[in-house]
């Protein structure tokens, strides 16, 4: 390793996202998923909206969750074990979306190549 590099704190992230992607034929499964998630957290979980065609820099049709860095441990440890056959993009909120999307995002699932240019 470098001995210039410069680590950040995990104080940098304000909040995470996890975007659950879906298709024409996942689509009530992932409207399931959805309810089955507004069940569990209520409202300590923000959901987004319902995309139903690729939006910003995600391929696939997705929902947005929500969270603090206090309930990353729950909401993640949760969508390890129950995604099913669902592919999770996971990424925090430093400021710097760029870079939360390409440099520090987690997939679990199956991982897809985002449309970086809709952040630059």
């Amino acid at each position: 390793m470098n001995s210039d590099t410069t680590f950040r704190d995990s104080s940098a992230i304000e909040s995470w996202h996890a975007h659950i992607y879906f298709d024409a034929a996942s689509r009530d499964a992932a409207w399931t998923f959805r309810e089955q998630i507004a069940a569990r957290w209520g409202d300590e979980l923000q959901i987004g909206r319902f995309h139903e065609r690729p939006v910003g820099p995600h391929p696939m049709w997705s929902y947005q969750l929500a969270f603090t860095q206090a309930q990353f441990a729950d909401v993640v440890g949760w969508l390890t074990l129950n995604h099913g056959e669902f592919d999770v993009f996971l990424h925090p909120n430093t400021g710097d979306a760029l870079r939360d999307h390409r440099d520090a995002a987690v997939w679990i699932g199956r991982s897809y190549e985002l449309v970086l240019k809709a952040l630059m």
